[in-house]
């Protein structure tokens, strides 16, 4: 066979077996048997290895794995993987209807998906071939998984039709099918192995094996349930879906329900009471049911909050709840010094995983619900996944239980606990000397969302505190390449690679430097507002009490705690001491406002642009010292108004006498600058 005759007949295979692919994956209608298909694969190949100079990422034998990945790469997300705000009744599913009414005033469809168990996943397609499978991660960065999502017989490698935006991404979930679980545990109990504890658990550990010939070997399956881009034709979120299936995507199906356009509240809710009890049958499991505004045009209008978009919202069916013995009560010691107490459980199975320990919350919950050692307890995993006792069994208690006595001290370092007027929780003020509090921060001071310093885990630093090589996370920075030598289990490559980590963590950008010591209540987003706003870490601590709550969303409590920080000797030194090991401690260039024209303006966008894309507008407001809002109101001085907005937005900033400006003024307003 010459050279242009392979060509040939490996694109012909090729294009044959996509076909077979989709058809016997996606539509359940396979066209040749098994028998006939693994021939025409193992054809391919051959042919293949014979003529390398046709190789193609997205050939039908790369589905069969056997790539090794060395390191999974860091993607930034082009849109943010956010997660849904969830609802555990029908009464919250209604508030939310109700609160989306209010910003529109008009008839909506909603659409009902069932709520996947597994692994989240967004898969970027180029020119019709797949080009990148990305975990979600932290919602802004994942990790770059390509090599394991081409193994799943359901996704994909090149589209069907030609009508598919040119670049997009579409987002679903990895799981794993129940029956492919159950053989799975069957196989490693013959080998002597322990099983795996559930399909969840399971399919996410096998999307970051390293080996892709073992992901492939485990049959993941997927469903495809959002897509996302600046070119989108559809005008509505099912319009879209349809699009996909039309193109060789798994989504979701109308004809087995799985789908479903939803009129009313009252549809809605009918389509959650059929999954609560049908979702037994399935072959995959489910948690819940996700609620999707239709109409891309008013999830435009609606918007999002910091964590979530305010057109979609999750109900979670009922966690499961068991009966077990609750045998002690013990308290753990938080990074902030915070105090929990847990109850230390006779192990019982809740939703497949062995559970031995649960939240107790605080003292409140404990005298609230009369809980005793010794009690008989229900426990139940919120949201399927972290476990609580919720209640007990008082027939089942024993005469002779005593009421519980809350401690008074700290449980590591004997400190007298304190609890402030209005708070939940006592806590442990001995933040410099208390072990678990100073292993707290060091940790969460190398987090990947802080400093991110590779090589550093927790178990490394909690070796290093009990070795008292460090005390605080100035320390780290002292470390020499004999001192980390001498823990156990260090070798030569991990003492490099960890010293390279702490050098490299001296570029983070100070607004995660900022949220990386720790400050009581100042999380990601308030750490960057702060940065943005006083721009050094010497304004933050100069600032007062009326310049704090002064910057848009900090609040009382948020001022006072920044404070009572930077009041505190030891904070003072060891800002200093982080500072002379090279820190950024000020605004970089990068993040520094272009200009500061949009000064104290508000702007609301909707629509579509064609001079930049909405994102583009969004970051150039915020740039150049704007501040976005979600929705229109009396706080809002400018409505950039692009094609196809909301009417209810329109009508809303007109009512309001909000000005209403188009895509040209606006960028006029930032080019006069």
């Amino acid at each position: 066979m010459n050279t242009d005759e392979a060509k040939n007949k490996i694109e012909a295979l090729r294009n044959e077996l996509h076909t077979y692919n989709y058809s016997y994956y996606v539509l359940s209608k396979p066209e040749i048997s098994d028998y006939d298909f693994d021939m025409k694969l193992k054809e391919l190949q051959k042919l293949e290895e014979e003529f390398p100079q046709f190789d193609d990422p997205n050939s039908p034998t790369k589905k069969v794995g056997g790539d090794i990945t060395d390191k999974f790469q860091k993607v930034r997300h082009s849109y943010p993987m956010m997660s849904l705000s969830n609802s555990y009744s029908f009464d919250e599913i209604r508030e939310w209807e109700t609160r989306i009414k209010k910003t529109i005033d008009e008839e909506l469809e909603y659409v009902c998906e069932l709520k996947y168990d597994g692994v989240a996943i967004g898969i970027q397609y180029i020119n019709g071939f797949l080009h990148k499978g990305v975990t979600r991660g932290d919602g802004t960065t994942g990790e770059d998984v390509t090599t394991n999502v081409k193994t799943i017989s359901t996704i994909p490698l090149k589209l069907h039709g030609s009508d598919f935006p040119d670049d997009f991404e579409i987002r679903g979930e990895i799981f794993m099918p129940l029956e492919v679980f159950s053989k799975l545990n069957a196989d490693r109990v013959e080998r002597g192995e322990d099983a795996y504890m559930n399909p969840r658990n399971t399919a996410s550990g096998t999307m970051k094996l390293q080996d892709s010939g073992v992901v492939a070997s485990r049959n993941l399956d997927c469903f495809l349930y959002g897509l996302y881009g600046e070119n989108l034709q559809g005008k509505s979120h099912y319009q879209n879906m349809e699009a996909a299936r039309n193109w060789g995507f798994k989504v979701p199906s109308i004809e087995n329900r799985q789908i479903e356009v939803c009129k009313s509240i009252e549809e809605i809710e009918k389509f959650i009471n059929h999954w609560a009890e049908a979702r037994h049958d399935l072959p995959f499991e489910i948690d819940g049911v996700v609620i999707k505004v239709n109409s891309y045009a008013a999830q435009d209008e609606l918007g999002f909050t910091a964590k979530s978009p305010r057109w979609a919202s999750a109900y979670k069916f009922k966690a499961q709840q068991e009966e077990t013995l609750l045998k002690k009560i013990t308290f753990q010691v938080g990074r902030t010094g915070a105090i929990t107490p847990v109850a230390n459980l006779k192990p019982v199975i809740i939703a497949g995983t062995t559970v031995k320990r649960a939240s107790l919350h605080n003292a409140d919950q404990i005298e609230r619900l009369d809980i005793r050692e010794g009690d008989t307890v229900f426990v139940e995993k919120g949201g399927e996944i972290i476990p609580k006792v919720v209640g007990v069994d008082f027939e089942k208690r024993p005469q002779h239980l005593s009421v519980f006595e809350y401690i008074t001290n700290c449980p590591e370092c004997g400190t007298a606990l304190v609890r402030s007027e209005g708070e939940a929780q006592h806590y442990c003020p001995n933040d410099t000397g208390c072990p678990p509090q100073i292993k707290g921060r060091i940790e969460h001071f190398i987090s990947r969302k802080a400093m991110n310093i590779d090589g550093l885990g927790a178990e490394t630093v909690d070796a290093m505190v009990d070795a008292e090589m460090i005390s605080n996370m100035a320390d780290l920075y002292d470390l020499q390449k004999d001192d980390v030598l001498k823990l156990e289990r260090m070798a030569e490559k991990s003492a490099n690679n960890l010293l390279e980590g702490l050098v490299t963590s001296k570029s983070i950008p100070f607004e995660r430097v900022l949220f990386a010591m720790g400050i009581r209540f100042v999380g990601e987003t308030v750490a960057k507002k702060l940065a943005r706003h006083f721009k050094s870490i010497d304004a933050i601590q100069a600032a007062g009490y009326e310049d704090l709550v002064g910057v848009d969303e900090i609040g009382e409590r948020i001022a006072n705690s920044i404070i009572d920080f930077f009041a505190e000797k030891t904070n003072q030194d060891l800002v200093a001491r982080l500072r002379s090991h090279g820190l950024q401690f000020e605004l970089g260039e990068e993040a520094m406002p272009a200009s500061s024209v949009l000064e104290g303006k508000s702007f609301v966008v909707s629509g579509v642009f064609t001079r930049v894309s909405r994102n583009e507008l969004k970051k150039l407001i915020e740039s150049n010292g704007g501040k976005l809002l979600g929705g229109v109101s009396k706080n809002t001085d400018y409505l950039v108004a692009g094609e196809n907005m909301g009417p209810s937005k329109l009508k809303k900033a007109q009512d309001m006498e909000v000005q209403i400006i188009d895509e040209s003024t606006f960028l006029k307003m930032i080019e006069e600058a």
